[in-house]
């Protein structure tokens, strides 16, 4: 409470500081495209019949200095149509003329935006937020992009062990499983699983104009299903006007990353490009987290002639970084943080406190730089990172996007918008194989290389025969290429209603394998698990390959149809999807019974449906309210369906079912200085995929589905903002939820491991708490610009009734009724800062700093419930959810960013 008295007390000064400083006579304000509210770089702003004219700086925001006067202001910009307005400067008042919007000239400038189906402000009836250029260079600081959008309602998102890439998000209590992520309207969600590697987008939150998430079923038509919501991001435009920028960074952990982007503007009125790269190096916030980072970026358009256009972009983010994969007892990092908790003697003594406090990191060992032998990865051999130490756990990939937009504009009824992309992948992660050398005198085992390479040199026979290694490091291999196609016919019937239909198709052949990345000393290690191989094949060498090698194919088809209607006051759509998702299956280790060919298998397309819709009015020109509805229908995700092990596929696979509902209003005040949104919404989750494993009839191991499990997720969500001087703003989010289970789940199947009997299976989960994001949370920023170049901004963001993550199949006991274990509430603050140095001409340049958690509080960020691997349960047989029975990661330390941005 002091530390916030304190940032109270010392913003307060510098307001009051800052009004007495500020008095100029001029204009000032932003300028953004009407329809998405991007901010626009570079306009150009003029007093008609002066010699007084200014650019819009990166932050779309001018300040022109002029005499007292009436004028006309004028404000252009490519691709857009010109606005002219009266204005009037007022004697020793820089007016404000707030938030200037442009119309863009035709449907061609909107083409990326209207395939990313971009919410509209008192249009679009879903609860949405926008995160804009500014923004992001504002907060995100060069961390992982989703943390960008914790300043969001109901969006919690974290660094996790704080590797980069390696960051999380989770929406209305939601993970990224359910949340539909889409960079320029591509989905990029993994086509197996669901999940998202941030790593593979380092970079992006250079190139982004603006990120989108709309909470909840969303009004995106494509037929994805989105249920916790869709994070949108949205790269720069290849129209902005011609220049160049680079940005330098610095930070804790030996952090340097330097971006350039370039954009050559529209030539000839037909062509732009948009060019960027960057390169990331640091030894990370915790131990051996490490990134090597670089990054690219591609835009370009061609306007063939007013009635259509194309637009070609590239990206992606090849790299490698530690990771910090293992989360740990609170005890590991800090005692003392252990006896805050009630810790008791014995988890102490379990878990002693490592040397590096929250900086632990168990992924990583040292080694004798005596020890030089090759590694290999991505099929390359090289030496290792450091020569002093070894990565247990390694990430390395490189996943690039390529997208073709094809926009056309048939007639003023009809338009066609279609994207073909590819999206490859090459890369992995590594891990141990084999039997180790471990190193026990920590808090947790570690690898002991030393050790381990002294056994595998020395592990021969008694007749001396060299017997290879006993533990190697192997690379966990995931090659994907996927291709889609999205398109997008829209009909207008009249000025009212607008009918779109479209198809989403995707593919993709996914390889899986382990191989050898590092012998660790020894000449070979031996592995027989191939039914393909014999004799010297089971020695196997740096690259080759074992434990497992498969390929998954997965075929997605999709189709959806949508109506909209806006006239009035009114505006509303109605929309049906449905797609087929069918897998595939080739194990290329093991044989077909009975025959030399590869085991294989493939599922039946399943079906999945979704039907949402709702409506928005607009009481006046300031207030607003809107109501929706949804109905989803999801297919299993692969390892759901099919087994990776031995090719069985699920008899029965069933649906996820989502039921959705929101209500949502919004304020915006007749000179914008007061805006407030706020909405409730509930959805209900049924049927929550779960599987266990079964014997079937002819002897193989199939999965069975656990029917029944249900969620019920609602809430209350809050965002605004308010501005009462030019030099002082508050802005504010939040959100009070209530996420839990609603029943117990009972039930039977049949296992032909005991043919007679059924087997009953009971979870006794009703009522408890929905894990793995808080479930209240609240964030206030506090922006002062002491200067009229100069930004500071504290955020403060408060979390409560954070419930630790869990699995329910784990509480098959009766007597477990306990409630998940609830983290301790706790409130974190960041600054951060920016001053626009004054030049001449078209240079513009400014400086920054970030500093995040700036108090150094100590806290839990993310939390298992029960663990079985850092948990201490003592001589007591009960069940017991506390604090010492959890893995955590505490949050990050401080950490700061600091760097200058130039632009031309």
């Amino acid at each position: 409470m002091k530390r916030i008295l304190l940032s109270l007390l010392i913003l307060s000064g510098i307001v009051l500081f800052s009004q007495a400083t500020y008095a100029q006579t001029g204009i000032k304000g932003v300028v953004k495209d009407a329809s998405y509210g991007e901010t626009l770089i570079g306009a150009t702003v003029i007093l008609d019949g002066t010699s007084h004219g200014v650019a819009t700086n990166i932050n779309g925001s001018f300040q022109l200095e002029g005499p007292a006067g009436d004028y006309k202001l004028k404000i252009s910009y490519v691709g857009y149509e010109d606005l002219v307005m009266d204005v009037t400067i007022s004697d020793g008042k820089m007016t404000n003329v707030g938030t200037i919007k442009l119309e863009p000239t035709s449907t061609t400038m909107d083409g990326v935006m209207i395939q990313a189906d971009r919410a509209i402000g008192r249009e679009t009836p879903v609860a949405f937020s926008n995160v804009d250029r500014k923004q992001i260079q504002e907060q995100l600081g060069s961390r992982d992009i989703p943390l960008s959008m914790d300043v969001t309602p109901n969006v919690y998102a974290t660094p996790q062990g704080g590797g980069s890439g390696d960051a999380r998000i989770n929406v209305r209590g939601f993970n990224q499983r359910n949340v539909a992520i889409m960079i320029n309207g591509v989905p990029i969600n993994d086509m197996e699983n669901g999940w998202v590697y941030w790593s593979n987008w380092d970079g992006i939150g250079d190139a982004a104009s603006s990120i989108q998430m709309q909470r909840g079923l969303s009004a995106v038509n494509l037929a994805t299903p989105s249920i916790g919501g869709t994070m949108n991001v949205i790269t720069s435009p290849a129209e902005q006007k011609g220049g160049f920028m680079y940005k330098q960074e610095f930070g804790t952990g030996n952090f340097i990353k330097s971006s350039v982007f370039a954009h050559t503007g529209l030539l000839d009125g037909k062509f732009a490009f948009s060019v960027g790269g960057v390169r990331k190096t640091g030894q990370g916030a915790v131990d051996k987290v490490w990134t090597d980072a670089w990054a690219y970026y591609f835009g370009s358009s061609w306007n063939i002639n007013s009635k259509h256009r194309l637009e070609l972009y590239a990206m992606g983010a090849p790299q490698r970084h530690g990771q910090n994969l293992y989360k740990q007892n609170v005890a590991a990092y800090s005692h003392g943080y252990a006896q805050d908790l009630d810790f008791p003697a014995g988890a102490l003594e379990k878990f002693p406190e490592s040397q590096s406090g929250r900086y632990y990191n168990q992924n990583w060992g040292t080694v004798s730089n005596k020890y030089t032998s090759s590694q290999d990865w991505n099929g390359q051999q090289s030496e290792r990172y450091n020569p002093h130490y070894i990565n247990e756990r390694e990430n390395f990939y490189h996943k690039p996007l390529v997208n073709l937009n094809w926009f056309a504009q048939f007639s003023e009824k009809a338009s066609l918008f279609t994207t073909l992309y590819y999206s490859g992948g090459k890369g992995g992660g590594t891990g141990t194989f084999g039997s180790m050398g471990w190193d026990y005198s920590g808090p947790s085992r570690m690898v002991d290389f030393d050790a381990t390479i002294d056994r595998n040199i020395n592990n021969v026979d008694s007749l001396g025969n060299d017997l290879g290694s006993r533990g190697i490091l192997r690379n966990s291999v995931n090659n994907q290429n996927s291709y889609g196609l999205l398109s997008k016919l829209k009909w207008n019937l009249s000025e009212r209603s607008t009918f779109t239909f479209g198809i989403d198709g995707r593919t993709a052949v996914i390889e899986h394998y382990r191989s050898v990345r590092d012998l660790v000393g020894g000449s070979y290690f031996f592995w027989d698990g191939n039914e393909f191989e014999s004799g010297s094949a089971y020695e196997k060498q740096l690259g080759d390959k074992l434990d497992y090698n498969f390929t998954n194919t997965v075929q997605w088809l999709g189709g959806f149809a949508q109506y909209e209607y806006n006239y009035g006051n009114i505006t509303a759509y109605g929309t049906a999807g449905y797609s087929m998702i069918k897998y595939g299956y080739t194990n290329h280790f093991a044989k077909e019974e009975g025959t030399d060919s590869e085991l294989s298998s493939k599922s039946d397309f399943i079906g999945g449906y979704q039907i949402k819709g709702g409506a928005n009015y607009r009481f006046t020109e300031t207030l607003n309210a809107f109501l929706n509805l949804g109905y989803v229908s999801k297919v299993p995700v692969f390892d759901a369906v099919i087994n990776d092990r031995n090719a069985t596929v699920a008899a029965d696979p069933k649906n996820e079912k989502f039921t959705s509902t929101e209500l949502g209003m919004t304020y915006k005040s007749v000179n914008n200085k007061f805006i407030i949104s706020a909405n409730l919404y509930y959805t209900l989750w049924d049927d929550r995929t779960v599987t266990r494993s079964r014997i079937l009839q002819d002897g193989s191991e199939g999965l069975v589905f656990i029917e029944g499990m249900s969620q019920r997720h609602y809430g209350l969500e809050l965002e605004g903002q308010y501005k009462p001087y030019d030099a002082f703003g508050i802005v504010f989010a939040g959100s009070i939820n209530n996420w839990e289970y609603t029943k117990d789940v009972t039930g039977a199947y049949k296992d032909y491991d005991d043919p007679d009997n059924d087997v009953e299976y009971n979870y006794y989960i009703n009522g408890l708490k929905v894990g793995d994001a808080p479930q209240t949370q609240f964030v206030l920023g506090l922006n002062v610009w002491p200067l009229k170049q100069w930004k500071i901004q504290l955020l403060g963001k408060y979390y409560a009734n954070h419930f630790a993550d869990w699995d329910p199949l784990t509480r098959e006991d009766e007597s477990d009724k306990g409630q998940v274990w609830e983290t301790p509430t706790y409130v974190v603050f960041d600054l951060h800062t920016e001053y626009n140095i004054p030049t001449k001409g078209d240079l513009d340049m400014s400086i920054f700093m970030h500093i995040f958690n700036l108090f150094d509080e100590l806290y839990v960020q993310d939390a298992v419930d029960n663990s079985a691997y850092n948990g201490y349960y003592g001589d007591d047989d009960q069940y017991t959810h506390e604090a010492w029975t959890a893995e955590v990661y505490l949050g990050l330390p401080r950490v700061v960013n600091f760097g200058v941005i130039i632009g031309l």
